[in-house]
């Protein structure tokens, strides 16, 4: 099984235009994430998928740099760029992280992947999103090539279409969903925000890399992450206002559809949305 990561990146963000190209530490901050990212040891290969804009030559220029494959396509329709990916690196499933989770935590993802991998006779999609444990910023999930497809080929929506996924998760009657917790037994998901969307995310996030790029062993962890923003007080109050407002935050509040079809997580481990399967034979 061939299992690919699927970075999304384009510059022309409404809230804070050129945000992963923005330097931290003499490098732009999507290379500091695919730094992360492919240390990641379930990921067989890490792909972006920028748009065929020219304003986003700056990203094919540092994925060439990087020696990173990537793909070129519709500026909002991130379903078919992520479908563009995985055929283009003909992967049995994609991971889609979004390029505003910089700090993205490597251990993270091979939690997540690791579950899809010995599970991937029982679900079509899994994620640490629904619900979310980990700080908001270590988004992962994954999803089957043939279900993508099919989303590619049915989904009709703009959300839909703009943010990938929805079509699979919010359809738990017809596939296979699962979800990894936090082994901590911690939710941090609104307390913590590690996402860049806005100029206090970045005042953020940099503060982070440039207090622990050089003192926390490489790559560092949520949980370092966590510690110096507990033991740094104002650092993380920068963003404080900002928790809460990601669009799957206003998707939950307008359609209500996400936490009541979906039932609660237990232990460290995956449950199923639309079986009956036990969750022991998932723990970790």
């Amino acid at each position: 099984m061939k299992i690919v990561a699927v970075i999304q990146a384009r510059t022309g963000s409404s809230r804070l235009t050129g945000k992963i190209l923005l330097e931290v530490l003499g490098k732009p901050l999507l290379e500091l994430m695919l730094e992360r990212v492919r240390a990641a040891r379930e990921l067989d290969e890490v792909v972006v998928a920028t748009t065929s804009l020219p304003v986003d030559d700056p990203i094919r220029d540092l994925s060439r740099r990087l020696d990173v494959a990537c793909v070129s396509g519709h500026p909002l329709d991130l379903l078919d760029r992520h479908l563009q990916a995985a055929q283009a690196a003909e992967a049995d499933a994609a991971v889609k992280i979004p390029s505003d989770c910089p700090l993205i935590d490597p251990r993270v993802i091979d939690q997540v992947v690791s579950v899809y991998r010995r599970h991937a006779d029982r679900y079509d999609f899994v994620s640490n999103l629904h619900p979310a444990t980990w700080p908001d910023g270590n988004d992962v999930e994954v999803v089957s090539r043939r279900v993508l497809e099919e989303a590619h080929r049915e989904a009709q929506r703009g959300y839909e279409r703009e943010h990938t996924t929805p079509f699979v998760w919010d359809r738990p009657e017809r596939y296979r969903l699962g979800n990894v917790v936090w082994s901590t037994g911690l939710n941090l998901a609104d307390s913590h925000r590690l996402t860049l969307d806005y100029p206090e995310d970045f005042r953020l996030i940099a503060r982070v890399f440039e207090a622990l790029q050089r003192t926390a062993e490489p790559p560092f962890s949520v949980e370092d992450i966590v510690a110096y923003l507990d033991a740094h007080p104002a650092v993380a109050a920068l963003n404080a206002a900002r928790r809460g407002t990601g669009w799957i935050d206003r998707h939950r509040h307008e359609l209500r559809t996400l936490q009541p079809r979906l039932p609660g997580q237990l232990g460290t481990g995956a449950t199923a949305a639309g079986t009956s399967m036990s969750t022991e034979g998932l723990r970790r």
